[in-house]
């Protein structure tokens, strides 16, 4: 079965993409209709490659597990056993037990999380850290389009942004005090998981600037106690993403920090985000990376509770919102081919100031000797570009009290959300857990759903095929790549997948980053006695 897998693939991405060669860029008609691109253009070095014919480079160092760059049929091969099928899903897996601070017990009780790449290199970021001087937890998925920059920036930045929000005004006269006086700042942020090695530390003192000119506008506010957590949140999105915009209209003299701020302008990121403190669960979302709470009732039974809304043109939430914001005269082009002006999947996202600016500010900005080509910056202004801003940061905020039956959340990126529906991660993430031990539902003695009746019975029947993952992310891109549209596991379509040549794996599956948090039922009942 591997070889006609890995024959249709390739056949099919063949026959599905029709080209338009235009200058140095070439733009795709018809992505796959499960996965389509986020951005409809794709260059043409990864393009020419992937029809052409390319020569092999890359790949894992695995012993003969080989992942070519080459599309021709007879240079691909799937050479994968099982065993290196797990070690490259396990590859960017990790977890954390979370501890009580200060005596004081955490609602958190770890988080486990993984990343599959698509994009080369992955787009995707995620974080974990605890702010210093409130102790409560965040979480966030960063889903980057167009290039890297944006994600990483705003994965880098976001969470300083909102941990200032929360300062006391008392605390914030401290930060100021420190940095008039060049003394060291007061801790802010405790990171668990860091978004990775920052290519911005020649910038970083650009973006202290701004975040200290924030924390500033905070305290001429006078505001005691600091923002609400719902309000800290909304104001963090919108205002980093201001100053994302600013800093590359300002005038810079050092090419580093122009070329990057520059980069993470024109490129994108949606983002999700979650603040945990004792019982207040608080989800901020803007695109389609999604958050959804695992719960199991007092009958046994377990249900999922979404706690975000996909921003896309499938929302009609987010439809009459653009419509409101936008002349009437533009109604049937604000969407086109269910994207946001006919360019963009998601309709709120950082960066992306090519739907934000006007056309003579666009200009402006980019006649200032940039070299746009080398700096992979995509220029291209829809049609129908009347009224801009087009796009928006601003985040829907979800509140949510956690109770004893919340067990845990879960935040992805849509990579994952195409491939599963909200109910079948509920479903796998219950089914794992019986199966590793840490939770067992009781099936005898209490009912079950039929639909996680089915996932168990098809775990149990796929559990001779490999090891069982201990990672909880790790077991849903397992299944997000690898099952049927029955939910069977099929090793070589597993297989087939994870040996998709660079340049062509973006077609059949996009970035695919999870995140799952497990909460402490115990910690959350002390929470919810003590009021």
């Amino acid at each position: 079965m591997s070889s006609t897998v890995s024959y249709w693939i390739f056949n099919s991405a063949r026959n599905r993409i029709a080209l338009l060669r235009g200058g140095r860029r070439l733009y795709s008609r018809a992505a796959t209709s499960r996965n389509p691109l986020k951005w409809r253009p794709f260059s043409l070095a990864s393009a020419s490659s992937a029809f052409e014919g390319g020569s092999p480079s890359g790949g894992f160092a695995l012993r003969k597990a080989y992942r070519h760059t080459s599309t021709e049929e007879e240079d691909f091969h799937l050479q994968l056993s099982p065993e290196q099928v797990s070690d490259l899903l396990r590859a960017g897996e990790s977890s954390h037990k979370v501890l009580d601070f200060n005596g004081v017990p955490n609602s958190v009780l770890r988080f486990e999380s993984n990343q599959l790449a698509a994009n080369s290199p992955v787009e995707d970021r995620q974080g974990v850290a605890t702010c210093v001087q409130t102790n409560g937890m965040m979480f966030g998925i960063f889903d980057g389009h167009g290039g890297h920059a944006c994600a990483q920036a705003v994965s880098e930045r976001l969470f300083y942004y909102m941990a200032v929000s929360l300062m006391s005004h008392q605390t914030l006269e401290q930060m100021e005090e420190a940095m008039e006086n060049m003394k060291p700042l007061l801790p802010i942020l405790r990171w668990l998981k860091h978004p990775g090695d920052s290519i911005y530390k020649d910038v970083t003192s650009v973006h202290l600037d701004h975040l200290r000119v924030y924390w500033q506008e905070l305290l001429d506010l006078h505001m005691e106690m600091g923002l609400s957590i719902e309000e800290a949140l909304m104001y963090s999105f919108q205002r980093l993403d201001s100053d994302i915009s600013l800093e590359i209209q300002a005038p810079l003299e050092d090419e580093v920090t122009r070329n990057l701020s520059l980069q993470v302008a024109f490129s994108g990121a949606t983002a999700c985000m979650a603040h945990v403190n004792g019982v207040h669960l608080h989800v901020a979302n803007a695109g389609d990376c999604r958050a959804i709470l695992g719960v199991q009732e007092e009958n046994g039974t377990w249900s999922c509770l979404p706690l975000t809304c996909d921003h896309n043109a499938w929302n009609e939430a987010e439809l009459s919102r653009l419509k409101r914001e936008h002349p009437e005269s533009e109604d049937r082009t604000l969407i086109i081919d269910d994207r946001l002006l006919g360019v963009l999947m998601p309709c709120r996202a950082f960066g992306d100031v090519q739907l934000k600016w006007s056309k003579e500010l666009q200009r402006n900005v980019l006649a200032r000797g940039f070299d746009t080509e080398a700096l992979n910056i995509y220029q291209f202004t829809p049609p129908h570009y009347h009224t801009p801003p087009y796009l928006t940061a601003k985040p829907e905020v979800t509140y949510h009290r956690l109770r004893r039956q919340d067990k845990f959340l879960v935040l992805a990126s849509d990579g994952l959300w195409d491939m599963l529906g909200n109910e079948d991660v509920v479903r796998l993430v219950v089914g794992h857990l019986s199966k590793v031990g840490r939770h067992k539902p009781d099936l005898d003695q209490r009912p079950a759903n039929l639909g996680l009746m089915q996932s168990l019975l098809l775990q149990r029947k796929a559990s001779g095929l490999h090891a069982a993952d201990q990672n909880t992310a790790t077991h849903l891109i397992r299944h997000a790549i690898g099952s049927n549209e029955y939910g069977e596991m099929e090793p070589e379509r597993l297989a087939a997948m994870l040996t998709l040549p660079e340049d062509v794996a973006r077609m059949y599956r996009d970035d695919i980053t999870v995140m799952v948090v497990f909460f402490n039922s115990d910690s959350i009942d002390t929470f919810c006695k003590e009021g």
